[in-house]
């Protein structure tokens, strides 16, 4: 049974994330559960999706670093999603009223990319390191 699409073709949360999320080595853009999702290559691992649950459609959920997790826990943007928080991922709320601000699309940014580091190869860590 395919899920149907949970989000239009503009969306800008969608547009932010994928801009984040694409520039990442390897990383390509899927449908899961009618959601984008992000991974580390065709047959990678997830690193980020848009939209945690029907409920909280304007979240991006995300693999934080072990070591950052309970100060980003103290965060009230921070939620545990169902499902993907007993594996440990987090999600962020993500007020629509942001666009303008430079410094909250910085932090998800920040976000994806040490999300990417927790599940990318080696391999596709090195070249990141090495362009950034």
């Amino acid at each position: 049974m395919e899920h149907p699409r949970l989000f239009d073709a503009d969306d800008e949360l969608v547009a932010r994330v994928r801009a984040r999320s694409l520039r990442l080595p390897e990383a390509v853009e899927i449908l899961t559960h009618g959601r984008p999702a992000f991974k580390t290559g065709e047959k990678g691992k997830i690193f980020a999706l848009v939209g945690a649950m029907m409920d909280r459609t304007d979240s991006v959920v995300f693999k934080p670093d072990p070591a950052e997790d309970p100060a980003l826990r103290q965060d009230p943007r921070i939620f545990v999603p169902k499902y993907w928080g007993a594996i440990g991922w987090l999600g962020i709320d993500v007020d629509r009223a942001w666009p303008d601000d430079a410094d909250a699309w910085t932090e998800i940014g920040e976000l994806i990319e040490t999300s990417y580091r927790q599940v990318a190869l080696r391999r596709q860590l090195a070249v990141l390191d090495a362009v950034m």
